[in-house]
């Protein structure tokens, strides 16, 4: 599977929102232009090839405030900050890009603002007077700000979708640790909780980008974020742990099983054969329902105060949870940095999750 090319084009762009966002200076600047009805073009960042497509203008490197981009902006011209939007370094400068780099734009400010951030790679601000946008061009796209109001109309419906994936979750999770215990586990149980994680953080990633592009108007729903999706990155990682292939052709390391989910399309995340291939199962219809028996790396985690050089210790030693869950205590010692404490904490620990999964499940 290819990496996604759009990946640090994302990042990017992310960043630049983050810049823009409601409560930050430039976002106060470019609500002044739109309120004075002017049009703008700002360049966020400045080095050679900059300086050789602006020519006129006049040299600032001045302090950034929004009082001063608003009046720069009633002039002429280009105005070029420095790449922290802390400084403004030239005004009214006219900016000349290549022509023949290609571009979709038809207004004359916006080809300019289109080719100047594909030959510079800096992200190029254009405002425009008739049509009243802020349009941002970063990685040779084109993102339209929106006013916060519809910013949270969509993340408010992301959200609520994000809570729903997010009890279907929960759910396929406690039967997968109920089937833990009983040794009855599957491919298809395995996978299923793969693709539900993977699909509960594909949502909450989205959710980000609107946290980002909110700024100071997205801090309570950053903070409902964080509570629903607290711990389970970790948890997939201990899920590919607990059942990846450990040997023969199909054997991969975490990080590769990780990426391999990472670029899985949306249509590719609904089909379970396609997330367990991507885990490292020889993944067929038929093969869904095969045994498998996990390690014992995800339930450990579920231990109070038990540090993960403990619980690789504990894995190596005995093998499958089957194992660990028949250990004695003195079995227990045997594994090295585990003393008599400890290993009654992790008897304890196991007991108790093996009854409250099992009596989720049945009661």
């Amino acid at each position: 599977m290819a990496p996604n090319p759009d990946i640090n084009i994302d990042v990017q762009l992310r960043d630049v929102l983050a810049m823009v966002a409601p409560g930050t200076a430039l976002r106060d600047g470019l609500e002044r232009i739109l309120r004075g009805q002017t049009g703008a073009l700002i360049v966020l960042g400045r080095d050679k090839i900059v300086d050789q497509i602006a020519t006129g203008g006049f040299e600032l490197d001045v302090e950034f405030s929004a009082t001063r981009l608003r009046e720069l902006a009633k002039m002429d011209g280009g105005i070029i900050l420095d790449r922290d939007v802390t400084r403004i370094q030239r005004a009214a400068v006219q900016l000349v890009p290549d022509p023949s780099i290609p571009t979709e734009e038809t207004g004359t400010r916006h080809r300019t603002a289109d080719r100047v951030s594909r030959q510079t790679t800096f992200p190029v601000i254009s405002v425009s007077k008739s049509m009243r946008i802020v349009a941002l061009y970063v990685g040779g796209r084109r993102y339209v700000l929106e006013d916060s109001a519809a910013i949270l109309s969509r993340s408010n419906q992301a959200l609520a979708t994000l809570e729903r994936y997010k009890q279907r979750l929960d759910t396929v999770s406690g039967t997968l640790s109920a089937l833990e215990i009983e040794d009855l586990v599957t491919v298809r149980d395995v996978v299923s909780v793969a693709q539900r994680l993977e699909m509960v953080l594909r949502i909450a990633t989205e959710i980000e980008g609107y946290v980002v592009e909110l700024g100071s108007d997205g801090r309570l729903m950053s903070l409902q974020l964080e509570e629903l999706v607290a711990g389970l990155a970790h948890d997939r990682i201990m899920v590919l742990r607990d059942y990846i292939p450990a040997a023969g052709r199909r054997s991969r390391p975490v990080e590769k099983a990780m990426a391999a989910l990472d670029v899985l399309t949306s249509a590719d995340l609904l089909d379970l054969v396609s997330v367990g291939t991507a885990i490292g199962f020889v993944c067929t219809p038929e093969t869904l329902d095969s045994p498998v028996s996990p390690r014992g790396f995800r339930l450990l985690a579920r231990v109070p105060r038990l540090p993960e050089i403990v619980i690789d210790r504990l894995v190596s030693h005995f093998g499958t949870l089957q194992k660990l869950l028949a250990a004695s205590i003195d079995d227990l010692q045997a594994v090295e940095g585990v003393g008599d404490t400890r290993a009654r904490s992790v008897r304890e620990g196991l007991s108790r999750l093996a009854e409250a999964s099992i009596l989720e499940r049945y009661v």
